[in-house]
């Protein structure tokens, strides 16, 4: 099957969508507004604590296994996780969805497409489209959602929509419009873009000390003042100008030294920055020890934050699930398999594993105890 027909090529691999021209996003960014995309990237790039929240977010979505109908079909589904070519460099359907989710975190969507063979039969490559490259639109009802793309100018509907998968995530009801995990972090970030650079600013000043020479002639006389006044910024500069080794200002009279700013006090600037940086901790979902600051915590608390991130990372389990499960479907319809599939996500990490096999042993042991007492009545 083909997303584009081709007169001239009939053996190449049919383009994705996103290998089009460069596509409006007025489809996704709802009343034509003008697309966050940049600035999202922008706060990656400039802020590394959201940088750093979204890749750990990413890592701790953890490994998937899959299972089939049959023993074929779960050979044929795990031979296709490890070797279905992603993009124009990746190997991998994990690849595919962790950069899939990746862009979901960021922008609030996420586009994925099925390239398929040159002879329609079976599943070539998957591809994470950009965004720019894909318009949503409404069709007859509220629940019809069409994809376009543009040729020659003029947007068209693709031809094999069941080829292309999105996700939105906490769209807002009615509008075909994701949420990033990022919207609302650009003002608190811009705060703390400023407070970096004022405090960059004071160190520079700081480490490059400037100095404030004067000179009180005798008496308040100023005869040849002019020439004593030249002869000290001389000497004071050569002094300050030779690093190589230490040099002494010596002058005659009332010379007085005195280093600009010394007497002023610095603001302190680490409230402020931990409470910008609590607001973007706490808009991402991710524990403080996660990200490397060290604040004071029990380990009650780290325990509560770890539960709280793992029902999170659920909920993200939840939306990458159904595009596991497209991908795979498609992969077994061109196999003549059957399309049934069981994503099975592994333990988020191994103290969950231990605390539910505690879990269980509890359990285990609460029976054994009710069967016995059970026998002792009877």
């Amino acid at each position: 099957m083909r997303l584009f027909s081709s007169k001239k090529d009939r053996t190449a691999v049919p383009q994705t969508c996103a290998a089009a021209q460069r596509l409006s996003l007025s489809g996704i960014m709802s009343g034509g507004s003008p697309p966050e995309a940049g600035l999202y990237r922008s706060l990656r790039e400039r802020v590394p604590v959201i940088d750093a929240a979204i890749g750990k977010l990413v890592r701790l979505i953890g490994n998937f296994s899959l299972t089939g109908a049959d023993g074929r079909s779960t050979a044929q589904l795990r031979a296709f996780a490890d070797k279905v070519r992603v993009g124009p460099a990746g190997v991998g359907l994990r690849q595919f969805v962790y950069s899939y989710f990746d862009q979901l975190l960021t922008y609030g969507i996420a586009v994925g497409e099925i390239v398929p063979t040159a002879s329609g039969f079976g599943v070539a490559a998957l591809y994470n489209a950009p965004l720019d490259a894909v318009e949503l639109r409404y069709g007859d009802s509220p629940l019809d959602v069409r994809i376009y793309t543009m040729v020659g100018g003029a947007p068209r509907e693709v031809e094999h929509p069941e080829l292309i998968t999105y996700t939105l995530l906490n769209p807002e009801p009615g509008k075909l419009r994701g949420n990033s995990a990022l919207s609302g972090l650009p003002f608190v970030s811009d705060l703390l873009m400023k407070v970096f650079e004022c405090v960059g600013q004071n160190f520079e000043r700081a480490g490059n000390v400037r100095f404030a020479v004067t000179y009180h002639p005798p008496g308040g006389s100023s005869v040849n003042s002019k020439q004593k006044v030249e002869e000290i910024s001389r000497e004071w500069t050569r002094a300050m100008r030779d690093s190589a080794k230490v040099c002494d200002f010596i002058s005659v009279g009332d010379v007085s030294v005195k280093a600009i700013g010394a007497d002023n006090q610095t603001l302190d600037c680490d409230v402020p920055i931990r409470h910008i940086l609590e607001q973007i901790v706490s808009k991402l979902g991710i524990p403080p020890f996660l990200l490397g600051l060290s604040w004071s915590t029990t380990e009650r608390m780290s325990s509560q934050q770890a539960d709280i991130l793992t029902s999170e990372l659920e909920y993200y389990r939840g939306l990458l699930t159904p595009v596991i499960v497209w991908a795979c479907e498609r992969h077994l319809n061109c196999l003549g398999l059957d399309p049934e599939v069981r994503v099975d996500w592994s333990y988020i990490n191994l103290q969950d594993e231990t605390e539910l096999a505690s879990a269980r042993l509890n359990n285990a042991r609460a029976a054994q105890l009710e069967a016995e007492l059970t026998e002792v009545k009877e």
